[in-house]
């Protein structure tokens, strides 16, 4: 009986192993980022950070800006359809970043036929400049997503030819096997919902077709709510993505005291809420159209196009490369805002020792350099007199969705608290008070109802 029990005991030991491998091990790092009580903890394991560190750091320095003036790319080299009104110098040292973003080992015979530059034939010259213009899309028209930071080319490539986070439509069920049910892409082990047994696509639904993202109702037999228990499975998927995209809990975005509350969320609530959608604009309108332009090679096993999702760009960080500013570096990349995305001119901000207006563009939570300016006497004044605190009220207009409106003036005054913060105010002394409508109905085209007010006491 001994020597049995001698023999089974290693054997328990392994069975014990594997069953805890999948577990966290000490010391993991803890953040809280909401009040105690509402479940706002972040969790991190320092031995993942630490192994994502090198994936996350930027492409060496970045280039000395070149002069503005000179012969523009169009007038003196062939072909240039998408840069053509930059200037030459800054043109080259644009390629020159890219194919080092993009394709450091083929180097520029990646995308060009090295006799003949203006030559078209080559599919990835083609893929290549509509993925630029996507680019410029990104930094001019989604700024309540990417804000002032910005993207290049080397945030979603990392040096290889083909980022390594694209996604492809999951392969069909077997038809045959119709006899056990509509699987729904469910009980399949994949990273992108967490092992889960959750539908291991939620890309499709969510990130390409635009289907609407729903759990509960606020009601009671609600009339044309959407959120079937196979739609709330499919939501949760999406929800495992991202939270496994960005390397956070649900409560970055959420309290878990009411996950559906948005007063009471995160203002990176709303930040993703325009990723979601900044997501699946950019694979309807510029990665999708492109299927027929790759060879067949590079598409999946449905024959589609290997496209956009959160993992793309964040690739396990909840900023790609650690928000590194180099958008700033390249200006041809900014590109300029389509037609109707375009805001009207902001006006000057209040700039006072005892109070301070600042001035939002629409539907965006980004605090400009030029409105930032009027900061200057209040923080003097602070800096001078140490007892004061500083209160700020973010104003949105009656237009709209309320919670929405609240977010997002939220996340106005939020991103006031930090440039405060930023220029050497101690947190302790800066108090956000609850969002405020604007009097008299005033809709959000009207600059006073994207305001927040700093005021001393």
């Amino acid at each position: 009986m001994k020597s049995i029990f001698t023999r089974l005991l290693p054997l328990a030991a392994l069975g014990l192993a594997t069953l805890l491998a999948g577990c966290e091990r000490p010391p993991i790092q803890s953040v809280q980022t909401g009040y105690r009580g509402t479940g706002m903890l972040q969790v991190y394991n320092p031995r993942i950070l630490n192994d994502q560190i090198p994936n996350h750091q930027p492409p060496g320095t970045p280039p000395v800006p070149a002069a503005p003036d000179g012969p523009r790319a169009k007038d003196v080299l062939k072909n240039v359809q998408v840069l053509g009104d930059t200037g030459v110098a800054e043109f080259t040292a644009l390629m020159t970043a890219i194919t080092a973003w993009v394709a450091p080992k083929e180097g520029c015979a990646y995308c060009h036929n090295l006799q003949d530059m203006a030559d078209d034939s080559k599919y990835a010259k083609v893929v290549a400049r509509r993925m630029i213009q996507m680019t410029q899309h990104v930094n001019a028209d989604w700024k309540p997503h990417v804000a002032g930071t910005g993207v290049t080319c080397y945030t979603c490539h990392r040096g290889q030819p083909v980022p390594a986070q694209a996604w492809v439509t999951a392969k069909a069920q077997d038809k045959r096997a119709d006899f056990i049910g509509n699987l729904d892409g469910q009980n399949q082990p994949k990273m992108e919902v967490g092992l889960a047994s959750l539908p291991y696509d939620p890309f499709t639904p969510y990130l390409l077709k635009g289907e609407k993202i729903a759990v509960q109702a606020t009601s009671a037999l609600p009339q044309g709510h959407v959120a079937s228990i196979q739609a709330t499975e499919g939501t949760y998927a999406l929800m495992f993505h991202m939270s496994y995209a960005l390397g956070v809990n649900c409560t970055y975005c959420h309290n878990s005291r009411s996950f559906n509350n948005w007063p009471e969320s995160s203002p990176k609530r709303a930040i993703a809420w325009h990723g979601i959608r900044m997501v699946g604009d950019l694979n309807k309108a510029y990665v999708e159209p492109l299927t027929k332009t790759v060879p067949a090679t590079r598409l999946g096993p449905e024959g589609d196009i290997p496209k956009v999702s959160c993992a793309t760009c964040h690739q396990g960080a909840y900023k790609p490369v650690y928000g590194a500013q180099m958008a700033k570096d390249y200006p041809a990349l900014l590109g300029a805002p389509t037609k109707g995305a375009a805001t009207a001119a902001l006006p000057p901000p209040v700039a006072e020792p005892t109070r301070s207006v600042l001035y939002f563009g629409v539907g965006s939570p980004v605090l400009d350099a030029a409105q930032a300016a009027g900061l200057g006497a209040l923080i003097d004044m602070l800096k001078s007199s140490p007892k004061v605190v500083a209160t700020i009220s973010g104003y949105h207009s009656a237009a709209g969705t309320l919670a929405q409106n609240q977010d997002l003036a939220k996340q106005r005054a939020m991103n006031v608290r930090d440039a405060l913060v930023a220029a050497g105010i101690q947190p302790t002394r800066v108090a956000l008070a609850k969002p405020q409508q604007t009097e008299a109905n005033v809709a959000g085209e009207d600059p006073t109802a994207r305001r927040v007010e700093v005021t001393v006491r």
